[in-house]
C-alpha cells in the first residue's frame, strides 16, 4: 500500500524543481505555460502569476486528456509548463500526473511564496 511520502518521492523523481528566480527568468519565453494548482480560496487570498493560468489539481486528468469531454487547448504537449503551488507538493504531484499522460516538459516552481521573493508578477 502506498503512502502520501511514496506519491511525493514518485513525483519528485521525475518532476524537475526549480526556484522562483530561475522560474521568473522564464515569463518571456515563447513555449512557457505557467500553471496555479491551487484551489480558488487559495488563490483568492494570496493572488496569482500575472499571465498565468488555474487549473486545479483535482481537474489535471479531466483536462490534459486530448480524448476528455473536458480538454483544455492550452494542454499543448509541445510547450514547458511551469507548476506552481503553496508549497510545491501539490505542483510536483500534477507534474507527475502530466509526465504519466506524455507530457515531457514539466517543471515545478514549488511554493507561491518563492514566486513573489523572486520578484515574479503577481495579480489579484
Amino acid at each position: 500500500m502506498k503512502k502520501m511520502m511514496d506519491f511525493m518521492e514518485e513525483a519528485n523523481a521525475v518532476v524537475p524543481r526549480i526556484g522562483g528566480t530561475e522560474a521568473v527568468s522564464h515569463m518571456g519565453d515563447e513555449d512557457a505555460v505557467f500553471i496555479d494548482v491551487r484551489d480558488q480560496y487559495m488563490i483568492a487570498e494570496s493572488g496569482t502569476i500575472e499571465g498565468g493560468h488555474h487549473v486545479p489539481r483535482g481537474l489535471f486528468e479531466f483536462v490534459a486528456d486530448e480524448d476528455s469531454p473536458m480538454f483544455n487547448p492550452l494542454f499543448d504537449k509541445s510547450k514547458t509548463f511551469y507548476l506552481i503551488c503553496g508549497a510545491g507538493g501539490m505542483a510536483a504531484l500534477a507534474g507527475k500526473t502530466m509526465k504519466d499522460m506524455g507530457f515531457e516538459n514539466v517543471v515545478n516552481i514549488g511554493g507561491f511564496s518563492e514566486w513573489q521573493e523572486a520578484g515574479g508578477p503577481v495579480r489579484g
